[in-house]
């Protein structure tokens, strides 16, 4: 299907997409025609670019915002690349800066700081592709924490600066806001996937039974599980099923979120953004659900962390 964030199977892909369309249709009581897809992967780049324009009327038009939009995407990318998102941080007019929305002003010079997303592209048509094999319309591809951010974060944490964990299968997707613009986005190649492998390998059982007790019984946290309640893990082959504790499993389970966090940490710093995040740190995606994943990531990172559920669609 997926492979960190990436389409290895086109088959497999178009069968789980339609699948979730059709819950998402049982889900809403209505037929689903066309819909935004969320993009991912370490195939994923990300910049801060700046353009300057002379302000033709000596008022900002809309024109004047297309172009100085257009003058600050002129970027060098890779052939192999497409860009997905330019999006504005921050107006500077005459050399006044923290403008949101510059259209009515008066000035001569116009500048804007942008937040530039580029993806590979043949990653983004593979997608489509898939997509469009279930008889679906794409109307935009959007970066997965982008898509997410919307959902899960409020205005106050985009004002006072917040980063976003989207901790999926395949990939952890990683967006900082400040001001109430996108600041940094980074995606590392460590989810969920990961911890259903290190299940398999570490309790000697097979992946689907991994995954299904990572889901029911796993805790990031080994001091959060109880050492007296046991769960029945299937074996490989014809051998007979295990009784193991619970804590077992989160011993398994707990250095893999760990190093995950530390890398998160670790891409924080290097951004420069880390003192920025005054309200903290949002995880959300399906594997950031796990009971004990907010208190670790809180003794990781040493600041407030809280599950984001969609919530502000």
């Amino acid at each position: 299907w997926l492979k960190r964030g990436v389409v290895v199977n086109i088959e497999a892909t178009v069968n789980s997409i339609q699948r979730a369309v059709e819950e998402a249709e049982l889900m809403a009581g209505c037929e689903i025609h066309s819909v935004y897809t969320g993009i991912a992967g370490s195939h994923i780049r990300s910049l801060n670019s700046h353009g300057i324009v002379a302000i033709r009327d000596r008022e900002v038009g809309r024109s004047d915002v297309e172009r100085v939009i257009d003058a600050a995407r002129a970027v060098a990318i890779p052939a192999d690349q497409r860009v997905l998102h330019v999006l504005p941080q921050e107006f500077i007019i005459d050399g006044q800066e923290g403008i949101r929305d510059p259209i009515g002003m008066s000035g001569v010079r116009l500048e804007a700081r942008v937040h530039m997303v580029t993806g590979a592209a043949s990653a983004a048509q593979n997608i489509v592709k898939c997509v469009q094999r279930c008889g679906l319309e794409v109307e935009d591809i959007v970066l997965e924490q982008l898509a997410a951010s919307y959902a899960v974060l409020t205005e106050d944490e985009k004002e006072l600066g917040a980063a976003l964990i989207d901790i999926g299968g395949g990939t952890t997707d990683i967006a900082v806001f400040h001001d109430g613009a996108i600041k940094h986005t980074a995606v590392i190649p460590i989810a969920g996937d990961q911890v259903t492998n290190d299940i398999a390998i570490s309790l000697r059982t097979p992946t689907q039974y991994a995954e299904e007790i990572k889901i029911k019984y796993a805790c990031a946290l080994s001091q959060l599980a109880n050492s007296d309640e046991t769960i029945e893990v299937p074996s490989v082959g014809d051998r007979p099923p295990r009784r193991l504790a619970r804590q077992t499993l989160a011993e398994v389970v707990e250095p893999r979120y760990e190093e995950l966090f530390t890398l998160v940490g670790n891409e924080l710093r290097r951004s420069g953004f880390q003192e920025m995040i005054a309200a903290g740190i949002v995880i959300t995606g399906g594997s950031s659900k796990m009971e004990g994943a907010v208190e670790l990531a809180e003794e990781v990172f040493h600041m407030p962390v809280r599950l984001g559920m969609p919530q502000y669609v």
